[in-house]
């Protein structure tokens, strides 16, 4: 066991993209506004996320390929490549770079918690940060820094929650599913999709191949699969307990910059200082993924070159991280832009999701390694729910309009 412990690391990389400032906010609101009602909300994202990553991670390591160029190669009519193109570009690409800003003022507001300094400094600093060590090129340092941010968050988020004093037996309570409270299902759906996202796909399945390709490893990939989407499930959890037990129920959170600040009157400095380490080690770990992700996913559909430091890589890359530090340091709010990605990632998951299914039953490509029959059951069931998570984003964006 400790010998497949140490083999943690495309997994890892996917935890830390998934656990962002926007699912610290997500598990904020749902603890302060439904204490611990909602938890198996996250059970259920977390067994649908690994079952999708583990099918991404078996196309990447059999393949030797990532999960762009396994989709190229399945769209030779141009039309529908230069579709799916677009698609992921504006669903991956343009949503990468929308986000960036809030993975940098969300991880500067802990930051910002511990030493009073203001955001405004912290944000470009970290920006700045993640593009020399993606500007090193070196995948192995990518990954320990990312492995090492996951550790600082479970630490971080876990002690918090400790002491915060919540209820064991409310807790326990809120795995059992007992159905969504009146005004919840926003909440449900945004845990869903902070979990599943789309470029995590790309990039397990890129990561996986280049830490180990080829299927002699594909019990490691598993282990690191399992392990690490839990852990960081986990963390989520951990997050959701402690705004639950601190906050009163029915609590509005003003923002996932000032949770830090506003949890320390009632539980303590020491979980306000946790809780600030672990937004930050969320706001570096989301901001280095969602760029990285988003180069994978690109260079694959386009059958570019998927090395980081190929100059087109680099280029998809350098951009995001320009536009999340530009943002930042203007205070400019790409709200048109994050619309249009959430439209865009609505009607990418559910495709993604499919395609998946699809491959995974390809004998030819996969021999032994198809799905089983357990697999398909599962993988379908995931594959409706993210239909449904699509549909749900794309009405939610058309009724806010």
């Amino acid at each position: 066991m400790i010998e497949r412990l140490k083999n943690i690391g495309p997994g890892a990389i996917i935890a830390a993209s998934f656990t962002g400032p926007g699912t610290v906010t997500t598990a904020s609101v749902t603890g302060a506004s439904f204490d611990y009602v909602l938890l198996w909300a996250v059970l259920v994202a977390t067994l649908g996320t690994i079952v999708l990553q583990e099918m991404a991670v078996r196309v990447g390591i059999v393949t030797n390929e990532g999960l762009g160029e396994a989709m190229e190669g399945q769209f030779d009519n141009p039309i529908s490549h230069w579709g799916m193109a677009l698609l992921v570009v504006g669903a991956i690409g343009i949503g990468a770079a929308s986000y960036q800003a809030g993975d940098l003022i969300g991880g500067a507001g802990g930051l910002t918690s511990l030493t009073g300094i203001s955001e405004g400094y912290w944000g470009p600093l970290m920006g700045l940060t993640i593009a020399i060590v993606l500007f090193v090129g070196r995948y192995k340092l990518v990954e320990r820094v990312l492995v090492g941010m996951v550790a600082l968050m479970a630490f971080s988020f876990l002690g918090a929650a400790v002491l915060a004093g919540p209820s064991i037996a409310s807790i326990a309570t809120g795995f059992i599913p007992t159905g969504i409270p009146e005004g919840g299902l926003y909440l449900v759906t945004g845990i869903m999709g902070t979990q599943i996202v789309g470029y995590n796909l790309f990039l397990h399945a890129s990561s996986a191949n280049e830490r180990w390709g080829g299927s002699g490893n594909l019990r490691d990939a598993r282990t690191d699969t399992i392990l690490s989407i839990g852990v960081g499930g986990l963390i989520m959890v951990a997050i959701m307990i402690t705004a639950a037990a601190a906050f009163p129920t029915g609590t509005e959170i003003s923002g996932v910059g000032e949770m830090a600040d506003q949890i320390e009157p009632l539980v303590g400095s020491y979980a306000q200082t946790l809780f600030g380490i672990g937004l930050f080690a969320a706001g570096l770990s989301s901001g280095m993924t969602a760029p990285l992700g988003a180069s994978y996913a690109i260079c694959g559909i386009m059958n570019w070159e998927q090395d980081l430091k190929a100059p087109k890589f680099r280029a998809i890359w350098m951009s995001i991280v320009g536009f999340g530090l530009f943002a930042t340091t203007v205070g400019f709010e790409p709200v048109s832009a994050i619309i249009f990605a959430q439209v865009a990632n609505g009607l990418l998951l559910p495709i993604l999701a499919i395609f998946l299914l699809y491959v995974l039953n390809d004998r030819d490509l996969l021999d032994e390694y198809v799905n089983s029959a357990t697999q398909n059951v599962l993988g379908g069931l995931v594959a409706l729910f993210v239909i449904w998570l699509g549909l749900n984003t794309v009405i939610d964006v058309v009724g806010s309009l």
